[in-house]
């Protein structure tokens, strides 16, 4: 029985590992962070850090590994839905959650500390392509949609909506409106008519998903439809 308490310590170690080199990497990029500061945020020591990571740049992966975490497997919507209320709460996030976006800003800037990890982007594309697989089982996409295709095409955009956004607002406050802008252009073209009228695509429909998401994160022990 004792080893269960160790196991859970461990498991929260870790994450308050994770959060800490997010608000680091988050302020200061991968080059601008150190473990020391790392150390520092998270008010643990070196022994702690080195058992759960390797290196910086192991955690630096991590990070990068971490972005679905906070989103995907608390979603109850399903097919096209669901897809649209990943990217809806994607972008209402980055303003807000720091584990996310030091994940989006190290994988961005990555090929400038000498990564080339696209596991990151594969990911998102995984993750979307299950959900348009079930939206074709459904009877919701067009024929000849190719959910793979489709799912690396909205990572695309949603990676250069993001660095878009940087520039132009701050805090990337419009990134909602341009997630939402994406997919009034990009429904007639991949979803039946019935589907579009049903399917909510709206800025505040980013804050009811997440308001469900924390709903269901508070209620449950496990993740409700996680992916495998």
């Amino acid at each position: 029985m004792a080893q269960q308490p160790k196991q859970e310590r461990a498991i929260q170690t870790r994450k308050e590992i994770l959060r800490a080199a997010a608000v680091v990497f988050d302020k200061s990029g991968f080059a601008g962070a150190s473990i020391n500061r790392i150390l520092a945020e998270a008010d643990l020591t070196a022994g702690a850090l080195y058992f759960h990571f390797k290196s910086k740049e192991d955690l630096a992966r991590a990070v990068m590994n971490a972005q679905p975490d906070s989103i995907v497997p608390w979603l109850s919507s399903e097919g096209l839905q669901r897809l649209v209320d990943i990217t809806l709460v994607w972008a209402h996030q980055l303003q807000t959650d720091v584990l996310l976006r030091a994940g989006v800003r190290l994988t961005s800037e990555q090929g400038s500390f000498g990564f080339r990890d696209i596991a990151p982007y594969q990911d998102w594309s995984r993750i979307m392509a299950d959900c348009l697989r079930v939206a074709v089982e459904k009877g919701e996409l067009l024929s000849g949609i190719e959910p793979t295709e489709l799912a690396e095409f909205v990572v695309e955009s949603c990676t250069g909506m993001q660095t878009y956004s940087a520039v132009a607002s701050e805090d990337r406050a419009d990134l909602v409106d341009r997630v939402t802008r994406m997919w009034r252009l990009l429904m007639p073209g991949i979803a039946v008519p019935t589907v579009i009228a049903r399917t909510e695509v709206n800025p505040a429909r980013a804050k009811t998903a997440l308001l469900d998401a924390t709903t269901s994160a508070a209620t449950a022990t496990t993740p409700p439809n996680s992916p495998a």
